[in-house]
């Protein structure tokens, strides 16, 4: 696999995504939305890999859309944008529909499609000086990067709107607050904390961590039945695996679980 802009490798279970075009700020072009779509696949298809962090190269983890490059596009920027979107988009579903936890850290700033990718991740760490902001009407055009779908619920459609429609900048302890972001570290300790918060993840029962992601996020979009059916399922799943029945017999016997990821 050639990647240009990200940097991936694996290591003890843990899938290290870094974004590396910090010369551009990390914004999202065509052959980043390429990259991004072939690490996911990458990802997707590697059974080693258990949980993964993804962070930054530079100052900025991702500055939204390269508009340097989209202005150079001319009377062909729609045709360019929908080629673009299908590789941005398609990675961003790849992650989501996945059992593996992602964990992103953010330094620097979050904007426009860096701000719609933050969104996506299953758990994000920012460092204390990081700024979220929404910018696509800034620029005059609307939001993407699958942000109206996942920002919206993390933080409500009332918020929504009002990072939307004012460009309003957020900072890390704002984030939080909102429910944005999941913790606030300081900045020099965000690529460690990620890290670390991954390996946890990989290190432990990866079935249950992976399933249960699936199960949350099903659950929020159905009726109460058919999550109830879901998690009923995934459960009795989960308890003729070696980590459901290891973990049981760990809390009846008061000792630590020897979880596999099986």
């Amino acid at each position: 696999m050639e990647l240009e802009t990200i940097d991936y490798e694996v290591s003890d279970g843990v899938g290290h995504v870094r974004l590396a075009r910090p010369a551009g700020a990390n914004a999202v072009n065509p052959q980043f939305s390429r990259d991004l779509r072939d690490v996911m696949l990458e990802i997707e298809w590697d059974d080693a890999v258990k949980a993964v962090s993804v962070t930054a190269e530079g100052k900025i983890f991702c500055a939204g859309g390269d508009l340097k490059e989209f202005n150079q596009a001319g009377a062909g920027l729609p045709k360019l944008t929908s080629r673009m979107l299908t590789d941005f988009h398609g990675g961003i579903y790849k992650m989501n529909r996945m059992p593996k936890p992602f964990v992103a850290g953010v330094n620097g700033a979050a904007g426009g499609a860096g701000l719609s990718i933050v969104s996506a991740f299953d758990l994000v760490v920012a460092g204390e000086s990081a700024k979220f902001t929404m910018a696509y009407t800034r620029a005059g055009v609307t939001p993407d990067g699958t942000s109206t779908y996942f920002v919206a619920r993390h933080i409500g459609v009332r918020r929504m709107l009002d990072l939307t429609l004012t460009n309003r900048v957020l900072s890390a302890q704002e984030a939080e607050a909102w429910g944005l972001v999941n913790r606030v570290v300081p900045d020099d300790e965000v690529d460690t904390v990620t890290a670390e918060l991954a390996q946890s993840l990989a290190d432990g029962p990866s079935w249950a961590l992976g399933h249960a992601k699936q199960i949350v996020y099903a659950g929020f979009d159905s009726p109460l039945e058919q999550a109830g059916e879901l998690e009923g399922v995934t459960i009795a799943a989960a308890m003729g695996t070696h980590d459901g029945r290891e973990g049981i017999a760990a809390f009846v016997e008061k000792r630590s679980p020897n979880f596999i990821g099986e």
